[in-house]
């Protein structure tokens, strides 16, 4: 629920972004998602819980297939860019975007079967291995206060993020700062900062299940389920967006982060130095996305 109610904040600031046509920012938007919550959260969150804990503890196989899902979205990011590629090659003469727009859709839609599938493994099959996430302590707050606080919280977001939508380009002019790097930094981090803020939360209570779960879970979720979902929803907007990330920056921080990530997660433990290791390779990547040609 923490996870999804993070993504609806994204999901609402994309859409806003997506209707006035900057389906590139909301490409990058969806890379800045990808690697914002798996690297700097993520990141952040192991930095400050090992300020007090020496070391910090997670179970392998939730975070293991995580990581497993997030190779799968990688894959399914990497495939239609490929496809692109080829197909221009093979065919320079040919338009090849209504074979991309097929493409994203088959993909989109094979991304959301999959995300189910992973709701129904965790929450009924393997209930009982991953019970650990959920909180030890009782509630204090009745259920319906509490969704009504994260309904509020979703409508403000949907004010903003008309407000952030309707200026992006004024602010990118303003601020000398390229669409790329606005998508892929400061729209994601805006869009994260609610994972962002929980994770660090939770780690500083050693509580790395809920850590693990929020940041790659959060990271699942936007390849899993946010892009397909923008994909879909674009072509009732009248803005088809497909899954083609031509900028290659983009493809080989998608690449990056799942690399480090599943590296990092692999031992079921991890310390202060891997969370700044995690941060010091969003800031190498958002370097280079500063710097990046529009």
């Amino acid at each position: 629920m923490n996870v999804t109610f993070g993504s609806i904040a994204e999901l609402i600031l994309a859409l806003f972004v997506l209707s006035r046509g900057h389906t590139t920012v909301v490409k990058a938007q969806i890379t800045g998602s990808l690697i914002g919550t798996s690297l700097l959260g993520l990141g952040i969150a192991i930095v400050a819980g090992g300020i007090t804990h020496p070391k910090l503890t997670f179970q392998r196989e939730r975070a293991g297939s995580l990581g497993s899902l997030l190779i799968l979205g990688v894959i399914a990011l990497l495939l239609p860019a490929v496809f692109d590629y080829n197909e221009r090659r093979l065919s320079p003469a040919r338009n090849t975007g209504m074979l991309d727009e097929n493409l994203s859709i088959n993909v989109s839609v094979v991304l959301i079967l999959v995300y189910a599938a992973n709701l129904v493994y965790t929450l009924i099959t393997r209930r009982d291995v991953f019970a650990s996430l959920k909180s030890p302590e009782p509630s204090t707050w009745p259920l319906r206060k509490c969704l009504a606080v994260l309904v509020g919280g979703t409508v403000l977001i949907a004010v903003q993020a008309n407000l952030i939508s309707a200026s992006l380009q004024a602010t990118a002019d303003s601020l000398a700062l390229s669409p790329l790097f606005l998508g892929v930094i400061v729209l994601a981090i805006i869009g994260n900062a609610a994972e962002i803020m929980a994770a660090t939360y939770f780690a500083r209570q050693n509580r790395m299940d809920l850590v693990m779960g929020l940041c790659l879970g959060s990271s699942v979720q936007a390849a899993l389920l946010l892009a397909p979902v923008l994909v879909l929803i674009s072509h009732f907007l009248g803005h088809p967006m497909n899954l083609i990330f031509s900028n290659p920056l983009e493809l080989i921080a998608i690449v990056g982060m799942v690399f480090v990530v599943n590296s990092i997660a692999a031992d079921g433990e991890t310390t202060w130095f891997e969370g700044v290791l995690l941060v010091a390779v969003y800031v190498l990547l958002g370097i280079a996305f500063y710097f990046a040609t529009p």
